[in-house]
């Protein structure tokens, strides 16, 4: 009997003991599934997420990349192109033609540029293709007292929102959602570029209170995709940084919406000519080389 019980007993032991491996392995497996595997390779495969097609076109021309229609589900505004740069494969995404307010303008704000970027990410992840490095690219406000001007190339050190007002414990920090970009201090270097904050909200405009938010955001520019495309790029794990150029200054003298349409032409030249140049220097690197 004596030996029955301790054949049982050691039985037992061994089956706990099978079991708590189980358990750890799959735990550490789930742990380190939510670590960003992107950023450990050599970053070969980038999306560079575009709002506007006038600030898409010059560089989706110049790289002659090209459209790739069956990219999106059939029932989304959003357009895809793609293509090489060097050792780069490089997938421009943006948010197409307003079609339900039959409006007919840009798809500009927060909802299509998550929504286009989590379709993007999910789509490539789902075809083995996953992107190492996504890139948000496009024409902001500067702020004059972080020494912005007009054209300036402004690389984002994070994101936030300054319109998403939550006074409710927990909701508030959710409502800012200020989330890091990968760091670019060496690009910044290299393209003799500036770092800072980019602030997102809904509105081309702003009041008093945005103005507040703002300054406690510590924002160099002011978009309205930045912090949505961030979110989206964060659930699929993809390191992220936005490449903003500066159209109109936010806390100078004329209204956004004339300095805004006045520079945009030369701002998405700025972009063409400083992408290629963003693309020169990540194709190839790790990310802690950025």
């Amino acid at each position: 009997h004596d030996v029955v019980l301790c054949s049982c007993e050691c039985s037992e032991m061994l089956l706990k003991i099978f079991l708590a491996v189980i358990l750890l392995n799959s735990s550490t497996t789930a742990f380190s599934s939510i670590k960003p595997a992107a950023s450990h390779k050599m970053i070969s495969n980038v999306v560079i997420a575009i709002a506007m097609e006038a600030e898409a076109s010059p560089f989706v021309n110049h790289l002659n990349l090209q459209p790739d229609t069956t990219f999106f589900p059939s029932q989304t505004p959003f357009h895809a192109f793609t293509g090489k740069h060097g050792n780069c494969n490089l997938t421009v995404v943006t948010n197409g033609k307003d079609a339900v307010h039959d409006t007919g303008v840009d798809n500009v704000g927060t909802v299509p540029a998550a929504v286009a970027t989590f379709l993007t990410l999910q789509k490539m992840s789902v075809e083995d293709n996953a992107a190492h490095l996504l890139i948000n690219a496009g024409t902001c406000g500067g702020f004059k007292r972080k020494g912005a001007e007009i054209g300036d190339v402004f690389l984002t050190t994070a994101v936030a929102n300054h319109d998403r007002r939550i006074p409710i414990p927990g909701f508030e920090t959710f409502g800012v959602g200020r989330i890091a970009s990968t760091s670019v201090e060496n690009l910044a270097s290299h393209l003799d570029a500036k770092l800072g904050v980019c602030t997102t909200g809904n509105s081309l405009d702003f009041h008093e209170v945005d103005s507040q938010h703002m300054i406690d955001n510590d924002a160099s520019v002011k978009d309205m995709e930045a912090a949505a495309i961030a979110w989206a790029s964060e659930t699929w794990n993809v390191p992220h940084f936005g490449v903003k150029v500066v159209t109109d200054i936010v806390d100078g003298d004329k209204p956004t919406q004339e300095e805004f349409f006045e520079n945009l032409g030369t701002a998405a030249k700025s972009l063409q000519e400083a992408l290629p140049k963003v693309i020169d220097f990540v194709c190839d690197k790790k990310h802690d080389e950025l």
